[in-house]
């Protein structure tokens, strides 16, 4: 059995969940048999069950479970709440090993793996953990922070301009660009825009296109303290919608707390964008690059007030994709700017 490989295996699984399981984070599991067979497997989808994903690939493997390994991508919990403790199902499914990536970090589910051992369970912690936490960092870092992660979504052309000099901007980027943020909306619990995109743009805030398991349509979200027109697709039926009428970040924050959100897809421009930025708050930037070029128009930054080189926003390259005609950037925001 090569247990990488099928950790990272339940990895990719778990990440089906995107966008489905707030407050919940993203979990996957693997029963593995004696022989080496996988026997049951499943993924956490508050859309679809209430049961986390030890449960679904415990019901999957029945039988098969006694004896058998289980790998989880994160620490079952130790906790009844809606659901029993994904522990005491492990046990009593007659399960001989779990080796889990990553620690619960959360204080209420914690401690599944200190109830394991002492039901006689072997325990292995930390298999892939920097791929499963990085594949979860919404979630844990919502977790650390106490606030929801928020990635903001850029559209620019080379020379970073979101719009021209006489207010253009639909349409920067190719079609194959645009179908990506599609998937990017629905692996997200909110899309967060400022009062003037709603102005300017009437953006719909909706996912468009058919992506396979995606039952679900992200909240949306307008901050600012600007008056609406009621008539704007943001405000229609297609979705809920929240209004944060306020330009205080504090506001915004406690507002998708309480709503239990993990992770926001920021598609606002650079006044908004740029505030957070400035407040610590932008934790993950994407951007696409549409091969282009403008000269003058709008930036997709607004003034940080930084007078030197030494003293640059600092990111961290994540990966680089080609989509259509277009780059794909992601990046880490560092905490150290």
């Amino acid at each position: 059995m090569n247990t990488d490989q099928l950790m990272l295996s339940a990895i990719s699984l778990s990440e089906n969940a995107l966008g489905r399981t707030a407050p919940n984070p993203i979990v996957a599991a693997i029963v593995v048999d004696a022989q080496g067979e996988v026997v049951g497997e499943g993924f956490h989808n508050r859309v679809a069950s209430a049961d986390h994903a030890e449960v679904v690939a415990l019901k999957t493997a029945g039988q098969r479970a006694q004896g058998a390994t289980l790998l989880v991508t994160l620490e079952p919990c130790n906790h009844v709440g809606s659901t029993p403790s994904c522990a005491q199902a492990i046990i009593d499914a007659g399960i001989a090993k779990v080796v889990f990536a990553v620690s619960d970090p959360n204080p209420i589910a914690a401690g599944g793996a200190k109830t394991l051992a002492a039901a006689g369970i072997e325990v292995v912690v930390g298999v892939c953990k920097e791929e499963a936490a990085f594949s979860n960092r919404a979630w844990l870092g919502k977790i650390a922070s106490k606030r929801p992660y928020f990635i903001w979504k850029i559209a620019s052309t080379l020379d970073g301009k979101v719009a021209a000099t006489d207010g253009s901007s639909k349409w920067i980027t190719g079609e194959a660009a645009r179908k990506d943020v599609q998937l990017l909306r629905r692996q997200s619990d909110a899309i967060l825009v400022g009062t003037n995109t709603v102005v300017v743009d009437n953006p719909h805030l909706v996912p468009r296109g058919s992506f396979d398991g995606y039952a679900c349509t992200p909240l949306r979200v307008v901050c600012g303290d600007r008056e609406l027109d009621a008539n704007s697709y943001i405000f229609d039926n297609a979705a809920p919608t929240l209004h944060v009428k306020s330009k205080n970040l504090s506001q915004l924050i406690a507002e998708l707390n309480q709503r239990d959100i993990n992770q926001v897809l920021v598609e606002a421009g650079p006044t908004l964008g740029s505030a957070m930025l400035l407040a610590g708050l932008i934790d993950e930037i994407v951007i696409y690059l549409a091969p282009s070029l403008l000269g003058t128009g709008k930036n997709f930054i607004a003034g940080l007030g930084i007078s030197g080189i030494e003293d640059a926003a600092k990111l961290e390259l994540v990966d680089v994709e080609r989509v259509g005609d277009d780059i794909k950037a992601r990046y880490l925001v560092k905490g150290d700017r």
